[in-house]
């Protein structure tokens, strides 16, 4: 076999290889998506938002923030994050994001919600996974952290540690 032809056959190979790993990844790792619902009558006057990832971890985080609110007078909606891209901010009166960093990024409706909607980001608290536990998007104060089972509660308080201020009733 010629040079050039060894050559091409340990790029093709590479390539293949590149590729399966990539598949693998994607299999393994990448986000379900989330089952929409919700709870409540969207007839109230405070409403939330929900828009997360399907995993174990994420539900029972989206779980913990609405079992917290299910009693009180707040509408609540649970949407996967690519339905984002139907949202506008301006009918709620808080929304929650919760997505995992995906090939050292942000998935793509995250991005481009969190840029269309830069003027309510006092209303939106973000919560942002990793493997490292520590990247999030840039000019966001995210919460972030690993996505272990054992620290749910750790996030759910952190995350209504910041929503109750945003939806407590405004007293005249």
């Amino acid at each position: 076999m010629s040079g050039r032809k060894k050559l091409l056959l340990f790029f093709l190979s590479l390539i293949a290889i590149l590729l399966l790993i990539s598949i693998w990844y994607n299999y393994n790792y990448s986000m379900e998506t989330a089952e929409e619902f919700k709870v409540n009558s969207p007839e109230l006057s405070r409403k939330l938002l929900i828009a997360t990832q399907g995993s174990e971890f994420k539900d029972e985080v989206t779980k913990g923030v609405v079992t917290h609110f299910k009693n009180d007078s707040v509408f609540i909606k649970v949407i996967d994050v690519s339905s984002l891209k139907l949202i506008n901010p301006k009918d709620y009166t808080a929304l929650v994001v919760i997505h995992t960093w995906e090939n050292w990024k942000a998935p793509e409706d995250v991005e481009l919600f969190i840029n269309r909607t830069k003027e309510n980001l006092n209303k939106i608290i973000v919560l942002t996974t990793s493997g490292e536990g520590s990247y999030k998007m840039e000019n966001v104060d995210a919460i972030t952290g690993e996505s272990k089972l054992d620290n749910t509660d750790t996030y759910i308080n952190e995350i209504l540690k910041r929503l109750n201020p945003i939806l407590t009733p405004k007293s005249i």
